[in-house]
């Protein structure tokens, strides 16, 4: 592969590291994290092997959504830093060759911003029309995103007399796409963080913006996408748009458009979803069936992994029996659960931190076809904070080192948002300084699997095809591109297994990439023999003596 070919596709073969600014390290001991904190760790995740950070949102917010109640679009809030910081720590990370994206939230406000509180003042106010107002609510019932918290998308202004829409909670107002002020607002939006050096955008609820009312043109709804995306590209060729649009497969096809003319990579929701319910039932079937029917998209666009992020884990592409299956499975308890479809838990304890499940699931994430998405302290199998916090549960502050607050700030425990995580997982048992000086640790092994991905093209590139293995516990995946194959074999089960691999092809010889058990492949037809969860990579290439 020339490199010089794809330069510019850059997020297909990147290793996104998603962290919040709160929690990730605290430069001046107040309680909260901010960019000072992130610039001083840049070098850390350069040492993982992190080519890509995803910013969540640092803007100013009353905190009433982890951030995503955004009530200034162009500043930062204060407790994190200035602009100036910001682009400080953007710098540092491009000099060690890391791209930063950060989370383009446009469905809504905040109720407390500017545009919103003048909006709610006067039905004749010049931001009114910003928003979505009804004189009465539809009478189509329409499905609640957070099912429990709110029972409606509709709410009453007593000032005003009208209905505003709010597709999340009633403090997030929709914006109107309708109105071409406001889609002017958010190219500017765009173009002041592109100014400031973003190579790129992670954009919330895609299919929010484009359904529904106060959409840009209902004749053609993806209108929009391609507007932003044609935005995009004339102030920044090379920045990328990662659209979260949790839909099936098919469905999301549309929503990359015809020759990246739209999102450029989407996370793959229904792989996670499969790949969980493939770890409950210690089967592979689950995740080969879904492998195999994936849509084969345009090299211009692209999948991104992931196992853990910063929501609920969302089972909501799983039929019911599946769902139960995997709650039963990894959220026994109800606290566990949220919405009817989540789990509120990190991945460690919900593998019961077996190391072997983790290496496994860590294994499949950088070897299936796609860019692979970390959650921060994932990386160390960091443990969740009470359940009753809700998806809150996942966003405890960063354990950096052993001491009582991880090396995450030098504050009193009282002032953090929330506390750090204890017993079993608490930072005396899991930190980044111990982790990183262990050659075994979960650390260290994630940072083996970023190193191997980046140096194996085809896993990003090649053309993707399932194996049958014999046995319905083992996952054979393979990826060709031009005369070279990436294997990963991987045994879901705690029992050994044996694996049945196509013979190699005359004049090819197999390369052994990553093991953690078995054999390589012998003869006419070859065997993996693999322990309990037990997987291995390899690469298929020419002999040098066959090439002609």
């Amino acid at each position: 592969m020339n490199p010089a070919d794809t330069s510019d596709l850059w997020w297909r073969t990147a290793v996104i590291y998603c962290l919040d600014v709160e929690t990730f390290q605290d430069s001046d001991g107040d309680g909260h994290g901010d960019f000072a904190g992130l610039t001083r760790r840049i070098d850390d995740l350069d040492a993982l092997g992190v080519t890509c950070i995803w910013l969540m949102p640092f803007q100013p917010t009353p905190e009433r959504d982890d951030g995503y109640d955004i009530s200034d679009f162009y500043s930062v809030d204060p407790r994190f830093g200035d602009l100036g910081r910001v682009v400080e720590a953007i710098r540092v990370a491009h000099d060690r060759g890391i791209r930063v994206v950060i989370d383009l939230v446009i469905n809504h406000t905040s109720d407390r911003h500017p545009w919103f509180v003048s909006a709610r003042r006067s039905r004749t106010s010049r931001f009114r029309d910003y928003y979505v107002w009804r004189d009465k609510p539809p009478r189509k019932k329409e499905q609640l995103v957070f099912p429990g918290e709110e029972t409606s998308m509709w709410e009453y202004d007593e000032r005003t007399e009208q209905y505003f829409r709010h597709s999340f909670y009633r403090h997030q107002p929709d914006l109107n796409f309708a109105n071409p002020e406001v889609r002017a607002e958010v190219a500017r939006i765009i173009g002041f963080w592109l100014k400031l050096g973003v190579d790129g955008f992670r954009v919330d609820a895609v299919p929010f913006l484009i359904t529904g009312e106060g959409v840009a043109d209902e004749q053609d709804p993806h209108s929009f996408l391609r507007e932003l995306r044609r935005f995009v590209s004339r102030r920044e060729a090379s920045a990328m748009l990662l659209g979260e649009v949790g839909l099936s497969h098919e469905e999301q096809l549309a929503y990359f458009g015809d020759e990246g003319t739209e999102l450029d990579l989407q996370f793959d929701f229904l792989t996670t979803a499969k790949l969980f319910l493939a770890l409950s039932r210690q089967q592979a079937t689950p995740l080969a069936e879904v492998l195999a029917a994936r849509p084969t998209v345009d090299a211009r666009h692209g999948w991104a992994i992931f196992l853990r992020h910063h929501d609920e884990l969302n089972l909501g592409l799983l039929d019911e029996a599946e769902k139960q299956e995997v709650f039963d499975a990894f959220a026994p308890e109800p606290d566990q659960r949220i919405y009817g479809r989540g789990i509120v838990r990190r991945l460690a304890p919900m593998l019961e931190s077996d190391p072997r499940r983790l290496r496994l699931a860590y294994s499949l994430l950088f070897s299936l076809p796609g860019a692979p998405m970390i959650f921060y302290g994932e990386e160390i199998g960091m443990g969740e904070l009470s359940t009753d916090l809700g998806r809150g549960a996942v966003r405890g502050p960063m354990q950096w080192d052993a001491g009582p607050l991880g090396g995450f700030t030098t504050s009193r425990p009282s002032k953090l948002r929330r506390p750090v995580a204890g017993g079993a997982y608490a930072p005396a048992h899991v930190n980044v300084h111990d982790q990183r000086r262990d050659p075994d640790s979960l650390w260290s092994f994630v940072a083996l699997l970023a190193d191997r991905y980046r140096s194996t093209p085809e896993i990003a590139w090649g053309e993707v095809r399932v194996q049958d293995a014999g046995d319905p516990r083992v996952l054979v995946h393979q990826a060709t591109y031009g005369d070279v194959t990436f294997v990963a074999v991987h045994n879901f089960s705690a029992e050994p297994v044996t694996a049945h691999l196509e013979p190699l092809a005359q004049g090819c010889t197999a390369t052994v990439l990553l093991e953690h058990s078995g054999s390589a492949p012998q003869g006419e037809h070859a065997e993996q023999l693999l322990d309990g969860y037990g997987f291995r990579w390899f690469r298929i290439s020419p002999d040098a003596g066959s090439v002609a």
